[in-house]
């Protein structure tokens, strides 16, 4: 019947846990040292330690998670990076509340049309990488169907959280590790998806993160980022100097703040997330596609679509090559964002297709 033998239970439980915690060498050797950029291949020293061939140094395991994080050493980059990791660290974003098994993850995930448009159509035998994943709950989503995932972020609270989702779920195809992204700790064209929403503006240098994080990209592979939009964040702006000015008071102009149907924990995380970050940046669509053309990339679609007027199939098929659409669409298309109250936060998604 699958179970352990009566009486082995916990000894059962110690052994898949050990499994899980304990990545095979091959899973070391796919990580790279994040002082050597470059060279590949990082080797167990013992359960809670990782090293480096080349330079020799160690880096430590905390739960299985592979603490990888090192400075940039350029002042600008590092204090505003280490600036919005103190934040994260007290406020792991997305929460766990009520998420305590797969199904009840996926019935979570089955709430978010993005979430679900990525599952149907990021084929199972993938490998993906989440950069600045949180608390995992994406990564974690992708893997329950067996992709080979990883999810980078660089605070540990809120990996800790997605890595004691896994350990209990036995899900083992997918791994967390604390990284910069300005300092990847993955070989060059490692990974078929690059997953990155809600990351770059946080940090100083957007399209300096984004061109370190496209290089892992395959050749025909694909990267997705989702960031807040100038014309779209307005409203948020707005809100947040009511907000202040106010003592937090009108909390209900808020669409998400305001809805009887998520409980309190949930709006407390949003709202620090969305009001309280010490640093963000806004963008738009022709700046993306301005990244994509400097880093090699194609246009393969966007969310909203970058074309107003243009109708979207039913079923919106993310990887298949959409037109990209000339400014005055792109102008058209983020006035809506605004004019829809900054729904989502003002974010938007946009698509891109490496060059072989």
């Amino acid at each position: 019947d699958g179970l352990p033998p009566r009486g082995q239970g916990r000894a059962f439980s110690r052994a898949m846990a050990q499994r899980l915690l304990s990545p095979p060498p091959e899973e070391m050797r796919e990580l790279t040292c994040p002082v050597c950029p470059g060279f590949p291949g990082l080797v167990l020293r013992g359960a809670e330690t990782v090293a480096c061939p080349k330079c020799g140094r160690r880096f430590p395991r905390e739960e299985g998670i592979p603490l990888l994080y090192w400075p940039t050493e350029e002042t600008d980059l590092d204090q505003v990076t280490d600036m919005v990791k103190g934040f994260y660290e007290e406020n792991p974003f997305p929460g766990y509340e009520k998420v305590d098994t797969v199904q009840r993850l996926i019935e979570k995930a089955q709430t978010g049309i993005f979430a679900n448009l990525l599952d149907d159509q990021i084929p199972s035998h993938a490998a993906v990488l989440e950069v600045g994943c949180g608390t995992g709950q994406l990564s974690n989503f992708l893997a329950v169907r067996g992709r080979r995932v990883f999810g980078a972020d660089m605070c540990l609270n809120s990996l800790r959280l997605g890595q004691q989702f896994r350990l209990r779920n036995g899900l083992d195809t997918v791994r967390f590790v604390q990284m910069n992204l300005f300092r990847p700790v993955f070989p060059d064209r490692t990974f078929d998806f690059v997953l990155c929403n809600g990351v770059l503006h946080h940090t100083n240098d957007p399209f300096a993160g984004f061109r370190s994080i496209s290089r892992l990209v395959r050749p025909g592979g694909y990267i997705v980022i989702g960031l807040y939009n100038r014309f779209g964040r307005i409203w948020t702006d707005v809100r947040r100097a009511v907000f202040r000015r106010t003592g937090d008071r009108f909390l209900f102009l808020d669409p998400y703040l305001a809805r009887t149907d998520v409980d309190e924990s949930k709006k407390r995380i949003w709202f620090a997330d969305q009001y309280l970050n010490p640093h963000e940046s806004k963008h738009t669509i022709d700046e993306v596609l301005r990244w994509f053309a400097q880093t090699d990339f194609e246009f393969v679609n966007s969310l909203p679509n970058a074309v107003l007027f243009s109708v979207a199939p039913p079923y919106e098929a993310l990887f298949e090559k959409r037109r990209p659409g000339v400014r005055l669409e792109h102008w058209l298309s983020q006035v809506r964002l605004a004019l829809a109250g900054g729904r989502e936060g003002g974010f938007f998604v946009m698509i891109g297709r490496k060059n072989a």
